[in-house]
């Protein structure tokens, strides 16, 4: 295959959990322009109508749907949509998630239980579901987005978050394990590990000057995440490119990791 057609992703059916905004508004964008019609999913409706309607102008199919990932049901009638719609998932991209902030020391058990539910459980859940229907295609690609904050601690003032952390360090392993597990059936499980995104989900350091100072200082490329910086690392790991890549947690992170 020449390299422009390893990089295709026409023909193919994308499902992007959280699609309806941010990262994974992105990464949806990402696959419909290389080609893939999508299947966006929210807990918010809305925001999925919406990605999905400025998407379908780039000549793909869009299909919104709403999916709460902490709801088995769900998850449940979110690939019986797809199939219904679709008859095939090629990809399937775990980016829905969500945290909560409070200090460790006084963080409540129903937001710990409330952000494991959705960022791991139903991770774990969507990816079995679809990974039934890719084994009887013998082929498939699923991605999770993890998280830069899954590899080290953060102090309370840089991220009170505990349970997202500890949430997205049980993404990686999961994507370790469905990667040995599932690679007999041609599936490649990978992730991607993004840094600090220009997104809504930063609100909480855009609203402090100083902090938001803080975290670029420690970003070598001196900027936060651009859409264009995460949608290639998604379509590579979507597509034939990758064919040879299973269990590998790629950061896009501007060079945070490296030091």
């Amino acid at each position: 295959m020449k390299t422009q057609e390893l990089f295709s992703l026409k023909g193919r059916v994308a499902i992007i959990t959280g699609g309806g905004r941010g990262i994974g508004k992105f990464i949806a964008t990402g696959m419909a322009e290389a080609g893939s019609d999508v299947v966006i999913a929210s807990r918010k409706i809305d925001n999925c109508v919406e990605a999905a309607r400025e998407i379908e102008v780039l000549g793909v199919k869009a299909m919104p749907v709403q999916c709460d990932l902490a709801d088995v049901e769900d998850i449940e009638n979110l690939v019986k949509k797809t199939m219904e719609s679709f008859g095939r998932i090629d990809i399937l991209v775990n980016n829905a998630g969500l945290t909560w902030g409070a200090p460790t020391l006084e963080y409540p058990l129903d937001k710990w239980e409330k952000v494991i539910n959705v960022n791991l459980r139903g991770v774990f859940f969507l990816s079995r579901d679809v990974a039934r229907i890719m084994v009887k295609q013998n082929r498939g690609k699923i991605v999770n987005i993890t998280s830069i904050l899954s590899f080290r601690g953060a102090t309370e003032e840089m991220n009170a978050a505990v349970a997202y952390n500890a949430s997205k360090g049980g993404v990686n392993a999961l994507t370790l394990d469905l990667a040995v597990k599932l690679a007999r059936y041609n599936i490649n499980v990978n992730g991607i590990a993004p840094g600090y995104f220009d997104t809504d989900l930063l609100g909480f350091a855009k609203q402090d000057k100083t902090l938001l100072e803080k975290l670029i200082a420690k970003i070598p490329a001196g900027r936060l995440g651009l859409e264009d910086d995460i949608k290639g690392a998604a379509v590579f790991l979507a597509s034939d490119a990758s064919n040879y890549l299973n269990g590998h947690i790629l950061s896009v992170d501007g060079g945070y990791m490296s030091w």
